[in-house]
């Protein structure tokens, strides 16, 4: 099992923010990954959400999703082996 740290956030401080500890955790995720610091299957985690539901906050956000070339190159492949493009 992994290593888990514990950081004291005073309760007033959630109460301003008007944010719960669940809220907090994906406002953090939702910031490490935008800025390149969590892969997505990270900042999920840390978010405590399914990767479908990490996805969906995305894209309401309006966050891009960080694509490899390498992964883009395949996917593109991929399609028109389909007939999809």
């Amino acid at each position: 099992m992994p290593k888990s740290v514990t950081i004291t956030i005073p309760e007033d401080i959630l109460d301003s923010a008007r944010l719960t500890i669940a809220e907090l955790k994906l406002e953090t995720a939702l910031s490490l990954y935008a800025q390149g610091r969590l892969s997505l299957g990270k900042a999920r985690e840390l978010a405590g959400i399914s990767l479908w539901a990490f996805r969906q906050v995305l894209a309401t956000r309006q966050i891009p999703v960080h694509v490899e070339p390498a992964d883009l190159d395949a996917d593109v492949a991929t399609l028109h082996e389909l007939g999809r493009l």
